[in-house]
């Protein structure tokens, strides 16, 4: 599972006319609330070492880098719908930790035109499962990369900060 172009980013998107549409209707992005979303930091330990790997995936419009996330789920824990998310676009499973890691924010781009402002709380995932044939399988790239390279690759900030920095939490998985 690898990018179609090892180290080349898919295309930006259409941030710059987003960005645009924000400056001249500040009302979309400050007239409400934040959305919440749950966001999977997919991980494993490459080649049974020390060293870590961190899972990114395409975006299905954009093409741009980002990692699992989704919107609550009715019934489930917040941890429960980041690792449902993490399997329906990547077909990866694990052991999903109960509490975030970090949050970043992002604007959502919605299919009406739209931005909504959204807040995702980040769930470690230690992957102990890969499956080929998945929900979203055929409409994304996935690619395991080491922790510089995945903050390198998304594009928002406070995200990249997360993936950089992130050490598995030791207490719930080898350590």
């Amino acid at each position: 599972m690898t990018s179609e172009k090892p180290g080349s980013p898919p295309a930006a998107g259409k941030s710059p006319t987003l960005l645009q549409q924000l400056a001249r209707t500040p009302n979309k992005l400050f007239g409400k609330a934040f959305g919440q979303q749950y966001g999977a930091l997919c991980f494993r330990y490459k080649e049974g070492g020390p060293e870590i790997e961190i899972l990114v995936i395409t975006s299905r419009e954009s093409r741009r880098w980002i990692i699992p996330k989704g919107w609550p789920m009715k019934g489930k824990k917040p941890y429960e719908a980041a690792a449902i998310e993490a399997w329906e676009e990547a077909g990866v499973r694990g052991k999903a930790e109960k509490r975030p890691v970090g949050h970043y924010t992002y604007l959502k781009e919605l299919d009406d035109g739209n931005v909504a402002p959204c807040i995702v709380a980040m769930f470690q995932i230690e992957v102990t499962e890969i499956k080929t044939d998945f929900k979203e399988r055929g409409q994304r790239v996935l690619d395991w990369v080491s922790p510089s390279e995945a903050a390198r690759r998304v594009r928002e900030i406070e995200l990249k900060s997360l993936l950089v920095n992130f050490k598995p939490n030791a207490s719930k998985t080898r350590g």
